[in-house]
Formats: C-alpha cells, structure tokens, sequence
C-alpha cells in the first residue's frame, strides 16, 4: 500500500474515531443530570473538553503527528476522571489505586507525545 493511502486512510480513522465519540456523548441520555454527583459532573465536563480539543485540531495528514495530538486531550481526559474521582467522596480502593496509576501513566504518555511531537517539529 502506498504511504499516501496509508496516510490517507490513518487519518480517516482518526477522524472517524473523534467524530463517533462526538456523536457517541452527544447522544447520551442527559435527562438524568440531575442525579449525578459532582464526580459525574466532572466526568462529563472532562468528555466535553476532550471533544472540544479534538475538534479545534488541525489535522497535518501524518499518521503519527495525529495520532500524538489526538491521544494527549484522550489522556487528559483520562487524568481528569481520574481526579475527579479521587475528589469524590466514594474511597473505593481498588479504583483508588487505579486512578492513581491512571494519572501517573497518563502524565507519563503526555509527556512522552509532546517531547516526540516537539522532536519531529510539530
């Protein structure tokens, strides 16, 4: 398969993958706010900033360099459900321990994008 195609398609699927979360959240059931927690609130707020990240990007058509942009605001994302539950006043431990390591890799794997993005001048 050519790299152009494979670009092509690459960034097909990114976008198709940006687009069915878009329309995946728009389509929730959101008669039931009323009866979330802050936790879940902030759950939602970090699903919409994601989705607005991911919108406002100016895709380049390299595979990588997409890939690396798209994943940060999905990590992020990540990070801040994670907080948001260890805020929360639930203290499960198992999801305790799990949020904790959710943020210490997802800050681990931003970082890593970034520097790799800033390395092939993006």
């Amino acid at each position: 398969m050519s790299t152009t195609r494979t670009r092509i398609i690459a960034s097909a699927i990114i976008a198709s993958f940006a687009l069915f979360q878009s329309s995946a959240f728009a389509q929730m059931d959101h008669s039931k706010m009323g009866e979330m927690s802050a936790a879940s609130t902030a759950y939602m707020d970090a699903m919409t900033k994601m989705d607005a990240d991911m919108d406002a990007m100016q895709m380049t058509g390299k595979p990588g360099a997409d890939f690396a942009m798209m994943m940060i605001p999905h990590h992020q994302s990540a990070i801040d459900m994670a907080k948001a539950y260890l805020a929360s006043d639930e203290k499960d431990p198992e999801l305790t321990k799990l949020s904790e390591e959710i943020i210490a890799a997802q800050e681990k794997e931003i970082a890593f994008l970034k520097d790799w993005l800033a390395r092939k001048g993006q």
